[in-house]
């Protein structure tokens, strides 16, 4: 599919530093402008932090990382309240998780108590702590890299962190040509990081957002998106069907990759390549619980009668 010049010249700088990923660049800028949240999951070593610096980098956020491990508590995150001697009273020192582009590093390191802590942050964009509320800034986005369940020293993320983010997707090894560049180039990736130019500024971010949520979803479309959801709730294929947030997931990602792609209204097409990163996480295989395959995945899929 074509992309507008404005994007690709945005998937084009993060792709000097992510070589080889353009399609993966894409999709965490679809899932940016939805509003959602992203999970990278994958080996370490394979550029899931340095992609996160360089996107939050191109569009002028606010970026801040914090390493998950196995000690750490909800108040590494969200912040905590610390007596003040000169007022005699506590003081609310805010955490990490203020900021507008939050790297939570190697999530399933945590315990699920710790990971917890971004329930509340990642659907309302608020922070409650010592009975106060406080609002989050706009844009608000988290990424989140994960290593595989079989590596030690992991814990697996509950549904209900999962089903917070609006998609989860896979770098993979570079390919040959992407990774002789890299073994040639005279600086490591986090150097480079440090030269890309601004693309966009935060209020850039929140108009492109507000735009995408305009993009307008014909009649039949919603028809075909409720065929998916039933098709995965009557299927013999999935474990448990799709949720209604995972159908506003799929209709928040096909808008935005509509209008990535510059088009204002939704096609059939758009929920078709949005389909597997949204859903691959909230799906279990019915026989064993495992995770499905996404060529499996998308060959389920295409049984629903496109209009």
């Amino acid at each position: 599919m074509t992309i507008q010049p404005q994007f690709q010249a945005i998937v084009d700088q993060i792709g000097q530093v992510v070589l080889g990923k353009n399609d993966q660049i894409r999709m965490a800028l679809t899932c940016l402008l939805a509003k959602g949240h992203l999970l990278i999951e994958d080996i370490p070593g394979i550029g899931k932090t340095t992609l996160a610096k360089v996107l939050s980098r191109s569009m002028g956020l606010e970026f801040r990382r914090v390493q998950f491990t196995s000690d750490m508590l909800p108040g590494d995150i969200l912040g905590s309240s610390i007596f003040d001697q000169n007022t005699a009273a506590f003081v609310f020192h805010p955490g990490p998780i203020f900021t507008q582009v939050l790297l939570a590093d190697e999530i399933n390191r945590a315990t699920p108590k710790t990971q917890s802590a971004l329930l509340e942050a990642m659907e309302e964009r608020q922070v409650t702590s010592d009975g106060k509320t406080r609002r989050l800034a706009a844009p608000f986005f988290v990424i989140a890299t994960q290593n595989p369940l079989e590596l030690s020293g992991t814990f697996p993320l509950p549904e209900s962190q999962l089903d917070r983010f609006l998609m989860r997707i896979e770098l993979g090894y570079p390919d040959r040509e992407a990774e002789r560049l890299l073994l040639g180039g005279d600086r490591p990736p986090h150097q480079a990081v440090e030269t890309l130019e601004q693309c966009l500024s935060p209020e850039n971010v929140l108009e492109l957002q507000e735009q995408v949520a305009a993009v307008h979803v014909a009649d039949a479309v919603v028809s075909y998106l409720q065929d998916l959801l039933e098709f995965s709730r009557g299927s013999r294929y999935f474990h448990m069907g799709l949720s209604p947030r995972a159908g506003l997931a799929l209709l928040h990602a096909a808008r935005s990759w509509a209008f990535i792609s510059g088009r204002d209204y939704v096609l059939p097409e758009d929920l078709q390549a949005v389909i597997n990163p949204v859903v691959g996480h909230r799906l279990r295989s019915r026989d064993d619980l495992s995770e499905i395959p996404a060529q499996q995945l998308t060959s389920f899929f295409k049984e629903v009668a496109v209009p």
